[in-house]
């Protein structure tokens, strides 16, 4: 029976996977390559209605500095001849991680083409959207690039470059709903959004109403998908690469962005860095490579009377986005068949191929890194939490107090609070020892937060064990510090051990949280590894994958964990030769 329970786990994953097998539809497209000029689309519906007029525009420069005017060494930049770039991964085709594991996407490759006419080298690194622009402001990165919209909240925070693209909105809703238009959306209704975009900020400001808030564009589709929300206000062009034919959802109407033009973010107080990346957009427009991306990347139509770079940059020379548009329309409305429910299942969850083609990636970068992150925050994890709980059951106040109110801070924050609050407090300040590296910062916090479950697991431990053995050991001679270090500690330690190898299990999920400081592509860890392949294709299997190497790791020890506690429990098994048995004659015999 015992192993049979054993086997189950294995045999579940074998199950799955071989569910898999069945319902394997053919590999996803890659969202994160260019789409091209066949996905050309015309002016969103309502625009007339929406669009903020261009005089209203006060931040665009009339014009910019030459190119052979720019003092690279007084940029300001953490690196010296290197541009260090904030960005994202799962927000095709604006920013994302191709299949090759690199950072791609409009925005950024816009940025290459910048940098390389300033000589510089760029070195992206994949964070979230709601630390990203604190990251920039704090220097942690010298640009922020990830479609982000330059509304007056946000150039309190950070300063921003001239504008290289200008967003729409579009209105998503499962098919056959009743909801044909952004005025019917209303008090009640379930309306997604992503956290932190201008997408919220107009659904509360302007619609008046409280929208569902998402981490991720992946995530939201997929509850859209299954009708767990009424509508979704997503970005234009990350809706066109989302919603693909046959999913059962569909875009009805699009509306302008009524947040001024999208930017790349830079720190306030570094104007160099903002006038030299507008010399190098006005650069890359004149010379066609702006028009070039654009038409590869997002080609739709600009709103009029708006055009990139500064009002002294010529206007870009685009392709009739309107007449490319109405050329692919009847192919497009041919569409394919709505899916049936097992398809939708088999699509989202059980593509083997993208098995076989996460697999790789999670073993190579994915595995390594969550493996390091674990095994070093927790052997920060044990020495301070030993040193908490010994503190906490001295004598002295001033050893418990500080000790109990570390432990009520770090078990108390939510564990991204204290990521971010580590990484952008103590980043800058250990900059110069760590190289500006977040890695260490990432160990560290996540050390930190194990140090504070695992004191109170092993000061419950130490004090669970009777007095009489502190007494019996101080009556033998020990001093208090001997006796504990020898007698008590050991016990406690003993008596513990399968809870604090559930406090690794639990560090082990924690570490995917590290990704919030910013990483570059060789340092994600297994649950990023799989979010970005799935930010790719929009198919939720390399999660599914992710999930799978996390169950690898986890169950086995949930069984050295049963394991362990049934060893406890049991005691340690006298056999003939045990020199303390009283059975054995050479004891017996010492004894005489």
């Amino acid at each position: 029976m015992r192993s049979s329970a054993r086997r189950l786990p294995a045999l579940l994953i074998v199950a799955l996977l071989g569910l898999g097998l069945i319902l394997a539809p053919p590999a996803a497209a890659d969202q994160c390559a260019p789409p091209g000029i066949d996905s050309a689309s015309a002016l969103p519906t309502n625009l007339a209605a929406a669009a903020q007029g261009p005089e209203q525009d006060r931040y665009t420069t009339a014009t910019t500095a030459p190119l052979d005017s720019i003092d690279v060494a007084a940029l300001g930049l953490g690196t010296a001849g290197t541009l260090t770039v904030g960005t994202l991964s799962d927000a095709p085709p604006s920013i994302c991680i191709n299949a090759a594991g690199q950072f791609t996407g409009f925005d950024n490759e816009v940025l290459r083409a910048i940098a390389e006419k300033l000589g510089l080298r760029v070195n992206f690194v994949g964070t979230d959207f709601s630390g990203l622009l604190a990251q920039v402001a704090s220097r942690r990165f010298d640009v922020g690039s990830s479609s982000i919209t330059t509304t007056e909240p946000r150039r309190r925070t950070v300063g921003f470059t001239n504008g290289y693209d200008f967003g729409y909105f579009s209105l998503v809703v499962p098919s056959g709903s009743p909801i044909t238009s952004f005025s019917q959306l209303g008090p009640g209704q379930r309306i997604g959004v992503v956290q932190g975009t201008v997408q919220e900020s107009y659904v509360v400001d302007t619609l008046g109403l409280d929208p569902v808030k998402y981490p991720d564009y992946n995530t939201v589709y997929a509850s859209l998908k299954t009708r767990q929300l009424d509508a979704w206000v997503a970005p234009s062009q990350q809706a066109v690469g989302t919603v693909q034919p046959g999913d059962p959802a569909e875009i009805i109407e699009n509306t302008f962005s009524l947040d001024n033009f999208v930017a790349y973010a830079v720190a306030q107080e570094n104007q160099p860095l903002i006038d030299a990346l507008n010399s190098g957009l006005d650069a890359v427009i004149a010379d066609g490579t702006w028009a070039r991306l654009y038409s590869e990347w997002v080609p739709r139509a600009l709103p009029p009377g708006w055009k990139p770079g500064s009002k002294a940059a010529p206007e870009p020379q685009l392709p009739d986005f309107a007449a490319l548009a109405e050329a692919q329309e009847p192919e497009r409305a041919e569409g394919a068949a709505p899916k049936s429910v097992l398809a939708q299942l088999g699509t989202a969850f059980f593509s083997w191929d993208l098995y076989k083609q996460a697999i790789p990636d999670l073993f190579k970068t994915g595995l390594p890194n969550t493996l390091i992150l674990t095994f070093w925050a927790a052997v920060i994890g044990l020495v301070l939490g030993m040193v908490l709980a010994v503190a906490g059951i001295s004598r002295s106040r001033w050893l418990r107090w500080p000790a109990r109110v570390y432990t009520d801070i770090f078990r108390g924050l939510p564990e991204v609070v204290i990521i971010l609050i580590i990484g952008l407090g103590f980043g800058p300040v250990v900059g110069g020892l760590t190289g500006n590296n977040p890695y260490p910062l990432g160990i560290a916090a996540l050390g930190l937060m194990a140090a504070a479950y695992v004191g109170e697991i092993l000061r419950s431990g130490i004090q669970s064990v009777e007095a009489g053995q502190l007494e019996a050991s101080r009556a033998l001679g020990f001093s208090y510090s001997s006796s504990m270090k020898l007698v008590v500690v050991p016990q406690g330690v003993r008596r513990v051990l399968p809870a604090l190898v559930n406090q690794f299990i639990s560090l082990l999920k924690a570490s995917s949280l590290v990704y919030f400081l910013g990483l570059v592509a060789s340092q994600r860890e297994l649950f990023q590894v799989g979010r970005d392949l799935n930010a790719q294709t929009g198919n939720l299997s390399p999660l599914v994958a992710a999930g799978l190497f996390y169950l690898a790791l986890t169950i086995p020890l949930t069984h050295l964990v049963n394991y362990i506690d049934a060893r406890l429990r049991r005691g340690r098994t006298t056999s003939a030769e045990d020199p303390l048995d009283p059975a054995n004659p050479a004891t017996t015999q010492e004894m005489i």
